[in-house]
């Protein structure tokens, strides 16, 4: 058993929310406890759904194998809110954040709970999605720094965090309930890692005494992948413009979302999701995203613009194959289509 705590939010999602709970049970490495935060739900075929599973737990049905399973309960305010809750009442140092209506494999926990306890820098880890429902394909998100998130989101909303780091960028943002929010949470979370990599670095430069190398000075700014274009670097040297732009392997020490490159989230997808619906709002919810963290979208301006126009570059190349009548393109697409950037949902649409 393991220092983790799975929280699974749930919301008018009956008995689908039964497959998460007996997922957290069947890990290879089982957690400490599972937290199910019912989000006001208002039928009263998943308040059933709730009570069943706690009453079946308690009996032994599925064996929780000392698992303590607990549900929390509140008025219906979104999955940001939900989440918050059930992190916050979490005692453990690692936690788990689990969407009702979908799976963690049974190895989730094992593969993941390594890469944060062997890298203080790593803020949160996961992996690949095995999608099922509409669309039976595997999703490949990279992870990366902030560099890499500032473009699309480069991690599923399932994932492990560091309940600390949770704490230091104030939870996932209440206020949006259109989507994205986990996009948000990682912009956050990878903002303050920074940060309190930047305050690590000014306690060790006092304690040597003051700074004597301007060069390190430089390569500091230029955490996580971003180029400065103000002039201060050498913008002829196409090679270190081309070696800054490097955010799948962040530079030690920076933070950074790890992800093991394999399935480890069963994923369910329809047509209503959210991941498809907040598709009609996603220049809206950029937008609020880049006014947010404006900061971190000047300091990472060169990784921002280069990324978007590289997933840009690709969709085109794989759209003028299909207008020759390539179906090998297509097939690629659908088989591992892109995350975070709409690509997913643009599955799910072709196949609906």
């Amino acid at each position: 058993m393991a220092a983790v705590t799975v929280v699974i939010t749930s919301c008018n999602q009956g008995p689908l929310i039964r497959e998460a709970v007996e997922s957290a049970l069947s890990q290879t490495v089982r957690p400490e406890r599972i937290i199910i935060v019912d989000d006001g739900p208002d039928d009263q075929a998943s308040v059933n759904v709730l009570s069943a599973i706690l009453d079946d737990c308690r009996h032994g049905v599925p064996d929780t194998g000392g698992v303590a399973v607990d549900l929390i309960g509140q008025v219906n305010a979104g999955p940001s809110a939900a989440r918050n809750r059930g992190v916050a009442a979490a005692e453990t140092p690692f936690v788990v954040v689990l969407d009702g209506d979908d799976r963690l494999m049974p190895t989730f926990i094992e593969r993941t709970l390594p890469l944060l306890t062997a890298d203080d820098s790593m803020v949160a880890a996961s992996g690949w999605l095995r999608t099922f429902g509409v669309l039976d394909s595997v999703v490949q998100p990279i992870g990366g720094d902030a560099g890499a998130f500032v473009s699309h989101n480069c991690c599923s909303a399932t994932f492990m965090i560091r309940r600390s780091a949770w704490e230091r960028c104030g939870g996932y943002d209440e206020s949006m309930r259109s989507g994205f929010e986990d996009w948000d949470f990682f912009l956050s979370l990878l903002e303050s890692g920074l940060a309190a990599k930047a305050e690590d670095d000014i306690d060790g430069i006092g304690d040597a005494g003051g700074i004597d190398d301007t060069d390190g000075v430089e390569d500091a700014g230029s955490a996580g992948g971003a180029v400065d274009i103000g002039g201060t670097k050498d913008t002829g040297n196409i090679e270190a413009v081309r070696d800054a732009g490097n955010t799948k392997n962040p530079k030690e020490g920076t933070a950074h979302i790890g992800i093991v490159p394999e399935p480890l989230i069963e994923y369910r997808t329809a047509p209503a999701s959210s991941n498809v619906t907040s598709m009609t709002k996603r220049l809206d919810l950029m937008r609020f995203l880049i006014v947010k963290h404006r900061d971190l979208y000047a300091a990472h301006i060169a990784n921002a613009i280069l990324g978007v126009e590289a997933i840009s570059m690709s969709r085109l190349t794989m759209w003028e194959s299909l207008m020759c009548g390539d179906t090998t393109a297509s097939q690629a697409f659908m088989l591992h289509p892109t995350y975070g950037d709409g690509g997913m949902a643009a599955a799910v649409r072709l196949r609906s």
